[in-house]
């Protein structure tokens, strides 16, 4: 057993032990809910002390936010709470040249400080990602997870490895392993247990891609899904061409809908927990709303009562039932593009809203969620910051932006303050 990981075996029970805060929960406000989104990397060194914290959350309350979502577990695997099980986040390559060396613990100060400012706060973690190719830098390079644990990839131009030699975002676990997702629910349960977080934001919890999973833990499982071998791997799922196109075979699409559902049981089983351990901790979903390319991640956020799937050549009956919105109580719809109005256009925010909100069928809370960069002040564009969150609002009757940091350094504060005061007016 390996240093880290197997900690989790002993004393599970102390998991249980609530972490004392200032003030408990945040009430739900009576009008929208206003997320604002704070990513670990590029916000670490502005949160590096407390007195910058007090300063933004005032900043953040004044603009009209209500609920800070905070990324505490980003892909590094590495955590910014305490954990008996994660080590600590005090150094990030690329952006600070030595460790933070913070004495305080940042999640429960954040709660603290959110709590007293009637604001909630909504834990954000990274479910299956392990560590960074690009930086070398994580836990899959500590020799803190097997290797066995990890994705392997088919890739374009033949090869099988893992992801730890790529230029991706992040090397991830294999969700359909059963020890890796006990071992992602018993994180996810000491953290729900030890602090009074208002949400969880499963973030990352799928696959990396259409290139995962294809270890032999994986076909094994698949060819039990399917009750029958599969004689030609990977062929009869898909391989790559001499020009890195995708060549079907005649599994794909069991294929996907297996994926899918793979990640869908796994979400069921996170909010059965959340839930049964604090009735009242949101379990919350982000994905990108452009749902029709997501069955390559085995991200299926609609309700199961939606057949939208049938549109397209990977739908199924058994794909449609992957849905699992009815797991969770909110679904942020990332409308991460440029133009807002249209609602024929499906490459606008209306259009992006409009579509969900019809996919959900009401299985849970919906959260028009916004990129800051995509939009600026300039009152003569029709695609600015005020627009874009007043389209978020009308929709969806919320809103999420992302990220404190760029909305700082655009200085978006007052366009989404406007938008908030003008929707509530009315």
């Amino acid at each position: 057993m390996k240093k880290i990981l197997f900690a989790i075996g002993c004393a599970f029970a102390a998991a249980a032990i609530v972490q004392s805060c200032s003030k408990a929960s945040a009430a739900a406000p009576d009008g929208p809910e206003v997320y604002v989104t704070i990513a670990a990397d590029g916000n670490f060194l502005r949160f590096s002390d407390q007195d910058s914290i007090r300063w933004y959350l005032d900043r953040c309350r004044e603009a009209g936010f209500n609920h800070v979502v905070l990324d505490v577990k980003p892909n590094y695997g590495k955590v910014l709470y305490r954990s008996d099980y994660l080590p600590y986040l005090d150094f990030i390559e690329g952006v600070t040249d030595k460790p933070l060396g913070r004495d305080w613990d940042y999640l429960q100060f954040f709660i603290d400080e959110c709590h007293r400012r009637d604001m909630r706060l909504s834990a954000s973690f990274s479910i299956m990602p392990c560590g960074s190719p690009y930086w070398q830098r994580g836990m899959c390079y500590l020799d803190t997870v097997y290797d066995r644990w990890l994705t392997i990839e088919q890739r374009r131009d033949g090869s099988f490895r893992d992801m730890r030699d790529t230029r991706k975002a992040a090397a991830f676990l294999n969700p359909a392993i059963p020890e890796v997702q006990d071992y992602a629910l018993k994180l996810i349960m000491e953290l729900v247990n030890k602090y009074d977080i208002d949400g969880f934001s499963l973030d990352y919890c799928r696959y990396p891609d259409e290139e995962s999973d294809f270890s032999d833990f994986s076909r094994s499982a698949f060819e039990n899904y399917l009750g029958k071998k599969i004689e030609n791997w990977p062929a009869d799922v898909f391989t790559y061409d001499n020009d890195s196109n995708r060549v079907d075979g005649p599994y794909i699409n069991q294929w996907w809908a297996w994926r899918a559902k793979v990640v869908s049981d796994f979400i069921h089983r996170a909010s059965d927990s959340i839930h049964a351990a604090k009735p009242d901790v949101d379990v919350e979903y982000w994905a990108a709303t452009w749902i029709h390319a997501l069955h390559r991640s085995a991200q299926n956020w609609a309700s199961p009562k939606s057949s939208w799937p049938m549109a397209y050549d990977f739908g199924t009956p058994e794909y449609q039932a992957t849905g699992f919105a009815p797991y969770i109580d909110v679904f942020a719809a990332g409308a991460y593009l440029e133009r807002v109005h249209g609602a024929d256009d499906n490459e606008s925010v209306e259009f992006a809203y409009n579509r969900a909100d019809s996919l959900l069928h009401g299985d849970c809370r919906l959260v028009g969620s916004l990129y800051a960069v995509n939009h600026d002040n300039n009152p003569d564009n029709p695609n600015n910051m005020y627009n874009a969150a007043s389209m978020a609002l009308e929709k969806t009757g919320n809103l999420r932006v992302f990220d404190i940091s760029q909305i700082n350094k655009l200085g978006l504060w007052p366009s989404i303050r406007r938008a908030i005061d003008d929707y509530t007016k009315k």
